[in-house]
């Protein structure tokens, strides 16, 4: 009986790790996604209300949006993936 009970606790900790290594990964997609949306967006946002608009801006702009939003999505698919009922 006592095997058991120190598989399930072994069981127990190793689901903890897992949870704890899918929620930093998740972390990192978010703060990726925020370092994009500051210096593609705001900065390109900065430069098209300052300057002369430009085609490039705009692309910059849209590149900008697209990667914060797949970023910021694979964030979240990450720490609310579910396998197995873990």
């Amino acid at each position: 009986m006592e095997k058991f009970r120190e598989q399930q606790e072994q069981l127990k900790e190793a689901r903890e790790a897992r949870k704890l290594s899918r929620e930093k990964l998740g972390s990192f997609f978010y703060d990726l996604a925020k370092i994009v949306f500051t210096t593609l967006v705001v900065g390109t946002v900065v430069s098209i209300v300052t300057g002369p608009l430009e085609l490039t801006n705009w692309i910059l702009l849209s590149i900008g949006a697209m990667a914060t939003a797949l970023l910021a999505f694979m964030g979240y698919k990450i720490i609310n993936i579910k396998i197995w009922n873990y």
